[in-house]
């Protein structure tokens, strides 16, 4: 894996475009796949994104642009998937060549639902790509600051130590900051699951419940999540590292957070459909909320937090007495 080698983003949200931005710092050209030919047109001609990051300029001159998903994934050698786990097998069932030989990283922080795979196991599984050539792009980061240029943090993991530095080398610049981990899956995970911490978080604040609180369910989101992952992927982790509490930190506490702007309107009174069509993004932990709560029922560890979500979300029940009962299991 060299510096020559050619990248492509598939995705057309906020963080593909996020990571757009950052690859074009280093690379002459950047392969990006996005699936509405008016957004590309749109991009190719005003130099932004019109419904993500629009006040983030990008460099055009160095866009391979494609709304054929085939076309760029024969052109590139390492793949970066920034697609909303809830839409990523409709995307990828479109893909007719063999990616088998490819490096893909997984920037998306979910599970496939058709599958109840986090994205890397589902590459490897369905695509037969080796483990080896798997990894993860993960925060503490939200896509908004990198448009900004605020000075930002990623961790990308991966078993390959030299394609998890030379991808850190692909996207860091003066304001981002890339460390390397070899917690493959514990990375995966911890992103898929601090979206619905930052869920509960919103829902607690749309309650009425004030700072204090706050502190309290975050405190118990780090060990839940710590539980969580250790029963599926047992190996030495330091949680406290930001790839894992910076990364639940940021999406439970920012103003950025989709996920605690999606729980804030349900903890107000909105109904699951009325706070999706009010937003304009996809809240990821909606989706890794019943992920996490059907995988931990083989695995069983402790998670009253996820179990809470889960319950308002997706059996109806009613937030006030859903998080009435949970404030007795916290502490």
């Amino acid at each position: 894996m060299s510096n020559n080698q050619k990248v492509a983003v598939f995705g057309s949200g906020s963080w593909a475009t996020a990571i757009v931005k950052m690859l074009c710092e280093n690379l002459d050209q950047v392969g990006w796949y996005i699936r509405k030919e008016a957004t590309l047109e749109y991009i190719k001609e005003f130099e932004h994104n019109p419904n993500y990051l629009s006040s983030a300029e990008l460099s055009v001159n160095k866009l391979h642009l494609s709304s054929n998903i085939n076309e760029l994934v024969s052109y590139a050698d390492i793949l970066i998937f920034a697609i909303p786990s809830a839409f990523l097998k409709s995307e990828l069932d479109k893909i007719t060549v063999d990616i088998s030989s490819k490096t893909a990283f997984s920037a998306i922080k979910g599970i496939v639902p058709e599958s109840g795979l986090i994205v890397g196991e589902h590459f490897h599984k369905t695509y037969n790509i080796p483990f080896e050539n798997i990894g993860v792009i993960t925060g503490p980061c939200h896509a908004e600051e990198v448009a900004m240029e605020r000075l930002s943090y990623l961790t990308i993991a991966c078993q390959d130590a030299k394609k998890a530095k030379l991808m850190s080398k692909l996207l860091a610049s003066n304001y981002i900051n890339a460390k390397i981990s070899d917690d493959i899956i514990g990375t995966e995970y911890a992103a898929m699951l601090k979206n619905i911490y930052a869920i509960a978080a919103g829902m607690a604040h749309g309650l009425g419940y004030g700072d204090n609180f706050q502190s309290v369910l975050m405190s118990n989101s780090i060990r839940e999540m710590k539980r969580f992952i250790k029963k599926v992927h047992k190996m030495k982790r330091n949680i406290n590292n930001s790839a894992y509490l910076g990364d639940l930190l940021v999406t439970g506490y920012s103003v950025f957070s989709r996920n605690r702007m999606f729980g804030n309107m349900i903890g107000k009174g909105y109904t699951v459909k009325s706070a999706m069509m009010e937003m304009s993004m996809i809240a990821e932990g909606y989706y890794a909320a019943k992920s996490a709560y059907l995988l931990n029922e083989k695995n069983k560890a402790k998670t009253p937090i996820i179990d809470a979500v889960y319950e308002v979300l997706y059996l109806n029940k009613n937030p006030k007495q859903v998080f009435k009962k949970l404030t007795e299991l916290l502490d």
